[in-house]
C-alpha cells in the first residue's frame, strides 16, 4: 500500500512539472486596437494678446425708485396696496387719521368766515365815516360847524380806511392759514408720486406713523440698472464708457455694454464704490444678482479656447488634447476669465498644443481622432 501511494504522488508531480513547462511556450496576446473617433474637431493653442479685465459683482436696481415717508403724525385707517401690486401716479396708497389736523383745518376755515365779516363790517364803517365826512365838508364850507368838529370826521374817515386794510389784511391772514391747515390735512392722504410695481411695505393697518418714516417703496419698470461695486483701488482705471460683460444668473443672460454712471463718493463701511450699468433684458427684478467683467484697456499675454473645449468631471476641469500622432488625452487645466465665448487658460495647456473643442463627447483616452 505505502509503495502504490507513493508511485502516485510521483505521478502526479511529473505532471505538473510538464503542465508548467508547456504553460511557457503559450503565445503573448496582442494590445488592443486604438479606438477611432471622427468627426471631432480640433484646433490649435497658441498666445494672443488679451484685454486687461477686472470682474466685480453688483445688484440689479430700478432706474427709478420712491420711498414714501410721512409728512404728518397719525395712525393708519386704511392700506391701499400690497407689494407687488401695480399703481399709477397719484392713486391712494395709505389714509391716515389724524383728528388734530383735521380740527386745524375746520377752524382755519371758521377764521376765513370771521374775517370776511370783519370785512364787512370795516366796509360798512368806512361807507358811513364817508357819508358823513361830506356832509361836515359841506357844513365847514357854509361855516356852520367848527373847524375841531370837521377835524373829527376827517379823522374818522381816515381810522375807517384803515380799519378795512387791517380787515383785508386779517382776511388774506386766515385764507393763508387755511390753507396751510388744508396742506398738513391733505398730508393724511398718501398717494403713489410715480407709476410703478410696490415692492416694500414696511408698517401695517393700525400702525402709528410719524413724519420721515418710510412707508412704502415704489420702483418703475420700465428701466433697471446693474450698481456694480468697484473697489476704491480701482477707482483710477474705472470711467463711464468702460465697456463691461455683463452675466445675470438668475435669467441666463449675458450682454455686452458699457459703464452709463460712475457714482464719484466711495461707501466708508465696503470701501467701494458704484458703477452703474443701463440694462435691457426682460424679466428683470430689483436685488437680482449680477456679474460684471470690465475692460480697462491694455492687454496681458494668454490663452484662449472655446468653452465646448472645456469640461468638468468631479472637482477637476479638463480638455482632451491630441498629439501629434493624433491620439487624444485628457489634460487638467486651470481656467480663468471668460472672453465672449472662450476662456482663459492659466495653466496644463503649452502654446502649439491642439484641443477637440467639438464633438469631445466622443473622445476616449487613447482614442485616435481622424
Amino acid at each position: 500500500m505505502k509503495t502504490a501511494s507513493k508511485s502516485i504522488w510521483l505521478i502526479m508531480g511529473l505532471l505538473a512539472l510538464f503542465g508548467c513547462s508547456g504553460s511557457g511556450h503559450a503565445p503573448e496576446k496582442k494590445a488592443a486596437a486604438a479606438v477611432i473617433v471622427k468627426g471631432a474637431v480640433t484646433e490649435r493653442v497658441d498666445l494672443s494678446q488679451l484685454p486687461e479685465t477686472f470682474e466685480v459683482v453688483g445688484t440689479v436696481r430700478s432706474r427709478t425708485s420712491a420711498v414714501i415717508t410721512s409728512r404728518v403724525p397719525g395712525t393708519i385707517s386704511a392700506i391701499k396696496g400690497q407689494e407687488g401690486d401695480r399703481v399709477k401716479k397719484g392713486q391712494l396708497l395709505i389714509q391716515l387719521d389724524a383728528g388734530e389736523n383735521q380740527a386745524n383745518e375746520a377752524a382755519a376755515v371758521a377764521g376765513i368766515d370771521e374775517a370776511r365779516r370783519g370785512l364787512d363790517e370795516a366796509v360798512a364803517r368806512k361807507r358811513l365815516a364817508d357819508v358823513t365826512h361830506e356832509r361836515y365838508q359841506k357844513l365847514f364850507n357854509e361855516q356852520a360847524v367848527t373847524r375841531q368838529e370837521f377835524d373829527i370826521k376827517q379823522a374818522d374817515k381816515e381810522i375807517a380806511a384803515q380799519g378795512v386794510s387791517r380787515a383785508e389784511a386779517r382776511l388774506r391772514q386766515a385764507q393763508a392759514g387755511a390753507q396751510a391747515a388744508g396742506s398738513l390735512s391733505g398730508y393724511t392722504r398718501i398717494s403713489a408720486p410715480i407709476s410703478g410695481v410696490i415692492t416694500a411695505k414696511a408698517v401695517g393697518l393700525g400702525a402709528t406713523v410719524f413724519p420721515s418714516q418710510p412707508l412704502m417703496t415704489i420702483e418703475d419698470e420700465g428701466g433697471y440698472q446693474l450698481e456694480l461695486a468697484i473697489p476704491e483701488s480701482m477707482s483710477s482705471k474705472v470711467r463711464p464708457g468702460n465697456e463691461v460683460q455683463i452675466t445675470l444668473d438668475a435669467i441666463a443672460a449675458t450682454a455686452s455694454a458699457r459703464i452709463a454712471e460712475v457714482v464719484p463718493s466711495s461707501d466708508p463701511l465696503s470701501r467701494t464704490f458704484i458703477a452703474k450699468v443701463s440694462l435691457g433684458q426682460k424679466g428683470l427684478k430689483s436685488g437680482m444678482f449680477g456679474r460684471g467683467v470690465i475692460s480697462l484697456g491694455g492687454g496681458v499675454s494668454g490663452m484662449l479656447v472655446a468653452k465646448t473645449a472645456v469640461f468638468e468631471r468631479g472637482a477637476l476641469t479638463s480638455v482632451w488634447t491630441v498629439d501629434k500622432d493624433s491620439i487624444a488625452h485628457m489634460r487638467i487645466v486651470k481656467t480663468g476669465r471668460t472672453v465672449g465665448g472662450r476662456v482663459e487658460i492659466l495653466s496644463g495647456l503649452s502654446s502649439g498644443e491642439r484641443v477637440v473643442v467639438s464633438g469631445a463627447e466622443k473622445v476616449s483616452e487613447g482614442s485616435r481622432v481622424e
